[in-house]
């Protein structure tokens, strides 16, 4: 970002606070869906700037901590074969498996590399043909077009020795589901930007519209999320339900349409079940069957691995924001990011994670 200060900037943080304290007249309850805005605003404290009848509720918007707890299983099960090389972002080498991680893993000996694109993976492929590697694809919307990628120019080349584990996921499935469930609370949305850079926002009209619910778009700046808060709690206040873009300055209501055409290219959209919430209708990616021949859990026989979540990580309250991580009976007692029981606690975008780091509440 070129002018990075100025949406730090305090005088700006102020005048915003106190417009918001001017226009609400009643509670709110708003969730931020990206776990970047999470960190964003316990770092800087936002949510503690705010009247007490604002509440903010952090969403499953962390694609590390939703990744469920097989598809780890099944990464673990594939690193472990003799020949493989299993290359990852590095947020996932801690994410805790059945038995293991594959941070362990690689301490065992396993050839697990840490990797910051999915075409990292695929040179490692070109320039080592006598192994096979493997690249661990996660995330939503943002980093689904570069696996994509990847899929695309491996088959272009004619790689053989490369594949792919998929658990891609969508945003507004998930928001959906979590507005058609009976705990549901949420009156407002902070919609995620960088989601919405690659896919735009003309997803979110009848979600907004079904509801009754605003939804606006924002940054991860601190004068993002409050210029998007007030925006929000006008539209709250005055009885609308309307999606706007406050995060002007990169995203558009089309998105990237060229990423876009990439992903229907290489992907399906399929039902998928995500860490502590459950399957969730439509709201995964799947490499369609052109592209079987470069999926590793059909090259490796895992596709049929299921596990259980264990009972003592409430994480799945967490990411419904259902349960602030403080409040958690484990958190930073059992559960620690030395020690985690479940990924929120490790991700650089788990809720969490972002409590221990930056405010050591008690429940």
């Amino acid at each position: 970002m070129k002018y990075l200060s100025e949406y730090r900037d305090p005088a700006t943080v102020k005048k915003l606070t106190q417009a918001i304290a001017s226009i609400t007249t009643q509670p709110w309850r708003i969730m931020e869906v990206c776990g970047g805005q999470t960190h964003s605003i316990i770092k800087h404290g936002i949510d503690q700037l705010l009247p007490d009848t604002i509440t903010l509720i952090h969403g499953p918007g962390c694609p590390v901590c939703v990744t469920p707890l097989a598809y780890i299983d099944k990464a673990l099960a594939i690193a472990v074969q003799p020949g493989v090389i299993f290359c990852s972002f590095g947020d996932m080498l801690r994410v805790p498996g059945s038995q293991l991680d594959l941070l362990a893993l690689k301490a065992q000996g396993a050839d697990i590399r840490v990797v910051y694109s999915p075409l990292d993976a695929l040179e490692v492929a070109r320039q080592q043909p006598d192994k096979q590697v493997v690249f661990f694809g996660v995330g939503f919307e943002t980093t689904a077009p570069t696996t994509a990628l990847a899929a695309y120019q491996a088959r272009q080349w004619g790689l053989t020795n490369f594949s792919l584990l998929v658990c891609h996921v969508r945003v507004p499935p998930v928001m959906q589901a979590l507005l058609n469930s009976p705990n549901q609370q949420v009156q407002g949305f902070l919609g995620a930007g960088h989601v919405c850079s690659i896919m735009g926002y003309h997803e979110y009209l009848p979600l907004s519209e079904q509801h009754k619910i605003p939804i606006v778009i924002t940054g991860f700046e601190p004068v993002d999320i409050l210029h998007g808060l007030y925006l929000c709690i006008q539209q709250l206040e005055a009885g609308r339900f309307e999606v706007e873009n406050q995060y002007r300055r990169v995203v558009r209501l089309a998105g990237n349409e060229s990423a876009q055409a990439l992903l229907q290219q290489v992907f399906a959209v399929v039902d998928r079940s995500w860490r502590g919430l459950g399957e969730i209708p439509l709201s995964g990616l799947a490499l369609k069957p052109e592209f079987a021949e470069w999926d590793a859990e059909q090259r490796f026989a895992v596709d049929s691995i299921a596990t259980q979540e264990p009972a003592a990580c409430r994480s799945g309250e967490v990411l419904q924001g259902l349960l602030k991580p403080s409040q958690c009976a484990e958190f930073g007692k059992t559960c620690t990011p030395e020690h985690p029981l479940g990924a929120t606690m490790v991700s650089s975008e788990g809720a969490c994670a972002a409590y221990f780091r930056y405010r050591r509440e008690t429940p």
